[in-house]
């Protein structure tokens, strides 16, 4: 069933015949129009200059194509349309000192809509830079009141080193993984970091160069070995990397850190030091796992993860029992709980997360695929992993909804126009239906404007890579269970009344926000035994790449949204992905 999406309103090309203001006119004038803006009065008779300055381009470009003028009328229109180059170089020229005018001038180049940023973005190479690890806890310097029954520890993880030596890495994922600790205790607050010392890490240490390959890094051959060995390298197949810098997960207990290959690392929550290292392929026959699983009450936990054979590829529910047989437990007693095929088994979907609600897993075919082929061949052919993803919206999106208590795949079929998520907000079930609200993106290309080179822009350069990345918006998909082959045509399926838009303006404060300033995702910690589902407070890491604003613990309250305190610490501490919140 076609779930309805938001879309983006194309601006009409130049030449277009859906274009009112005639063919030729450029694209820009009809974004103009159509965004909301209309032009300034100083600079409207510019904007008549300008379309008039097309329209006779065009009608001397016909004259002359006319076998029937002769040579001096050739020459004449020759010379008027020199003039017309000449006066739209002027004025492009003058736009850089009249304020206004750029926005007046064509844009050729502009095929659609977009959102635009504000001017000059600050820039936020700082919180993309290679730090020093806080191996021994630090004190906070607390602003404000920390409320005294907050105990446990806020645990961070993320990218924290982005070279070795000479060799740089390329893409904001392929960081080394530091862990954060932000430990609270009756009103006080200290704060410590680790490297994760994964193979990754300690190897490329070792060296001082990227031995290990990473999502959007190729290693080099080690330069030691013979003209035929590094030949010879380039055959072999790309490995995974045990560089766990996505999130902090849960399995019986026990506390991982992961990233979404086969690979996963326990660690102290208390000490932050690495443990075991855990490889997901020797308990259930999977080539990797997302690194944000759900839990049950009773700790029973699901996870998503793809394998790859000869017959291609199927995406695989995973199932981890609550307890340990023995202390020296890990993964033992996970299973595959169902397997899905791909649309495509030689192209299955990418993807980060996915939902869950009381009886249902709910999981998301969007159209970013791996190209397998691509994937296998990237060593051969000197390319990262990464560039074997594509964005390739000819595929719709497609829900597969999965009985979590049988592992039976229900048969119906969902189907959305294509959009790309990566992050679920809630999944539930009512009236026969599933109903789940995500957060989406129209165009699925959003992974290259996390390249470290786009990121570490500033000026007009960081601008344009803000105004390239397609905004995510919350969308709500029902999915009807009940549907058979006796369902009337046209029938309208989803029977909830409040699933219907609406939109309120509510100046109601709940936003915090500071200048210069990027806070984490907020991490909820509820009140001891609270009745009230907002009873609790809201906490996030908030850093900035200001020179010498230090990085602070937000604590907010989670009904009024209100500040309660901040835990400040000194110390430069880069953007990180996911955490979680541990009790004492």
């Amino acid at each position: 069933m076609p779930c309805s999406c938001q879309a983006r309103v194309p601006a009409c090309p130049a030449g277009s015949a859906s274009c009112p203001a005639g063919a030729g006119i450029p694209g820009f004038y009809s974004e103009m129009m159509m965004s909301g803006s209309s032009p300034q009065p100083i600079h409207r008779c510019w904007l008549h200059t300008i379309i008039l300055h097309q329209y006779l381009r065009l009608t001397i470009s016909d004259l002359m194509l006319s076998s029937k003028r002769n040579m001096f009328s050739k020459i004449f229109l020759s010379a008027i349309s020199l003039l017309l180059a000449n006066l739209q170089r002027f004025l492009c020229s003058l736009m850089q000192f009249v304020p206004g005018l750029r926005n007046s001038l064509p844009n050729p180049s502009k095929e659609q809509i977009t959102f635009r940023s504000p001017r000059g973005l600050q820039c936020i190479s700082p919180l993309m830079q290679t730090v020093e690890e806080t191996p021994q806890p630090i004190p906070a310097k607390i602003k404000g009141h920390i409320p005294k029954w907050i105990n446990g520890n806020l645990l961070r993880n993320g990218p924290g080193k982005f070279e070795f030596g000479e060799e740089k890495f390329n893409h904001w994922f392929d960081g080394m993984a530091l862990l954060h600790q932000f430990q609270l205790e009756n009103g006080t607050v200290t704060y410590r970091s680790k490297f994760l010392q994964s193979s990754s890490y300690l190897t490329n240490s070792q060296h001082n160069r990227i031995v290990a390959s990473e999502f959007g890094t190729l290693a080099m051959p080690d330069p030691c070995k013979s003209v035929f060995e590094r030949f010879m390298s380039r055959f072999e197949m790309p490995q995974p990397s045990d560089n766990a810098s996505v999130n902090y997960v849960v399995y019986k207990g026990d506390y991982y850190v992961s990233n979404e290959t086969i690979f996963m690392y326990k660690v102290d929550p208390e000490t932050l030091e690495t443990k075991e290292k855990v490889d997901w392929s020797k308990f259930v026959a999977v080539n990797g796992a997302t690194a944000h699983p759900h839990y049950e009450p009773d700790g029973t936990t699901y996870n998503m993860g793809n394998s790859y054979g000869k017959h291609g590829s199927s995406y695989n529910i995973i199932q981890v029992p609550p307890q340990k047989s023995n202390c020296s437990d890990t993964l033992e007693g996970a299973k595959v709980l169902c397997s899905i095929a791909p649309m495509d088994k030689m192209k299955p979907s990418y993807y980060h997360s996915f939902g869950m609600s009381e009886n249902y897993i709910i999981f998301i075919e969007q159209p970013i695929k791996l190209n397998l082929l691509q994937i296998i061949t990237s060593k051969l052919c000197g390319k990262s992993i990464f560039e074997g993803i594509s964005w390739e919206p000819q595929y719709n999106t497609c829900f597969h909804v999965v009985n979590k208590h049988t592992g039976e795949v229900l048969p119906g079929q969902w189907y959305s126009k294509p959009f790309a998520t990566f992050h679920q907000i809630n999944a539930f079930e009512d009236c026969g239906c599933v109903v789940l609200d995500l957060c989406c993106q129209d165009d699925g290309t959003t992974l290259t404007a996390y390249k470290l080179q786009n990121l570490r822009r500033s000026g007009e350069g960081l601008d344009q890579v803000y105004d390239s990345v397609s905004r995510s918006f919350p969308r709500r998909f029902v999915l009807p269970l009940n549907v058979n082959s006796d369902t009337p045509v046209g029938m309208n399926l989803n029977p909830l009344p409040y699933t219907l838009a609406r939109a309120v303006k509510d100046a109601d404060g709940k936003i915090w926000q500071e200048d210069g300033s990027f806070p984490s995702e907020p991490v909820f910690v509820p009140v001891p035994n609270a009745t009230a589902e907002d009873s609790g407070v809201i906490l996030s890491v908030v850093v900035s790449p200001t020179e010498n604003q230090s990085a602070f613990l937000l604590v907010l309250d989670a009904e009024t949204f209100r500040e309660l305190g901040r835990a400040e610490v000194a110390v430069q501490m880069p953007y990180g992905f996911h955490g979680i919140f541990t009790s004492h």
